[in-house]
């Protein structure tokens, strides 16, 4: 063996590995239906090779359980059986058109449990400030306005709020490629 792969294998084995039971168990618990998550996870150890080889990950185990939940949905999608019945009523075609698929439901559940538990570890005048932007949808000037603070530090509560949610995803191991918050005033 090279030194080269000497070298990959000890990085495998050292940021890589250690990351799989909780992998497994992320995949367990969030795909049921999944029939095998060997699959899912050979998949995710390839795009994790190449991307390292390609000196793009900054974050082992993010990278890893975002890979396996991308290689899991995309599984679902191609393995969704579609019957082929005639459908006479247009409001059950459109039904079915919008509806998600199962991983995608439970995926967008845990996201949002993810969500508000970060939210809810931020300190109470963040937390407030991120609610009203987020949820309420109120500007700067009206954030600063109804809790009597400037627009400037709106700005850093909402800049601090941002970060610590991303902290908090990048810690359960998601970081999704949606966007949960806008940097833009409205």
């Amino acid at each position: 063996m090279s030194s080269h792969e000497t070298e990959h294998a000890r990085w495998f084995a050292v940021e890589v590995q250690p990351h799989e039971p909780a992998l497994r168990a992320y995949l367990q618990s969030h795909f049921p239906l999944l029939q095998d998550p060997d699959d899912v996870i050979q998949e995710t150890y390839k795009r994790l090779w190449v991307e390292q080889t390609a000196g793009r990950i900054r974050h082992v185990r993010a990278f890893m359980f975002t890979a396996a939940r991308n290689v899991a949905l995309d599984l679902f999608r191609r393995t969704r059986k579609i019957q082929f019945e005639p459908l006479t009523h247009p409001e059950v075609i459109d039904v079915v058109k919008e509806a998600p698929s199962t991983a995608e439901a439970l995926s967008q559940q845990q996201e949002l449990e993810i969500l508000a538990q970060a939210v809810q570890k931020l300190p109470d005048r963040c937390r407030q400030v991120m609610l009203l932007r987020y949820l309420k949808g109120c500007s700067y000037k009206e954030i600063s306005a109804l809790l009597d603070i400037s627009p400037e530090t709106v700005k850093t509560h909402l800049a601090k709020g941002i970060q610590q949610c991303t902290d908090h995803f990048a810690a359960c191991g998601l970081l999704n490629e949606r966007r949960f918050f806008s940097h833009e005033p409205r």
